[in-house]
């Protein structure tokens, strides 16, 4: 694929992120109603100010819609190109993958252990340092926010197998 490319026209773009937002809002406003969304005798009830935020979400939604199918001869220009898109990419999927091992209920590392691999993966792949520098730098971000968050602030955070193997649990 050429870097430059377009993958999608700004258009589109709008459509679809409005849409997301569309959705989103529908389903704020239509589970809010369960819990009520009108005015008590105690005031409101429970679902009253998510129903108005999912509100304007929608209503905000909307107009943009209407805008993005008025955008004329700027909605053709490239949203993004390949090239763009591979940069965004090269740091999102590792993100998703990096909080996918800290929050998976079926095969979680912990923080600890999850946050050594994604900095050492930066260093390693985009910084193209060495083994050297990668291992000292990864393994003292981590044991210093063991120590910051565990021991100093008393803050527990997810901790995984080797947290627990080793007896931080």
């Amino acid at each position: 694929m050429q870097a430059n490319k377009p993958v999608a026209s700004t258009r589109t773009a709008e459509l679809a992120m409005a849409g997301l937002f569309l959705a989103f809002g529908t389903l704020v406003m239509w589970d809010t109603r369960r819990l009520g969304v009108s005015w008590g005798d105690d005031g409101p009830q429970a679902g009253y100010f998510p129903f108005y935020i999912g509100l304007f979400i929608v209503v905000s939604s909307a107009f943009n819609i209407f805008r993005a199918l008025n955008l004329g001869e700027k909605g053709r220009a490239a949203f993004v190109e390949w090239g763009q898109l591979r940069m965004v990419l090269l740091v999102m999927v590792p993100t998703v993958v990096y909080v996918a091992l800290i929050a998976n209920p079926w095969f979680s590392l912990g923080i600890y252990l999850a946050s050594a691999i994604y900095i050492a993966f930066f260093m390693w792949y985009l910084g193209k340092y060495r083994w050297a520098r990668i291992a000292p730098v990864s393994l003292g971000v981590v044991v210093f926010f063991f120590l910051m968050f565990e021991v100093w602030f008393k803050v527990p955070l997810p901790k995984g197998p080797i947290e627990a193997a080793i007896g931080f649990n």
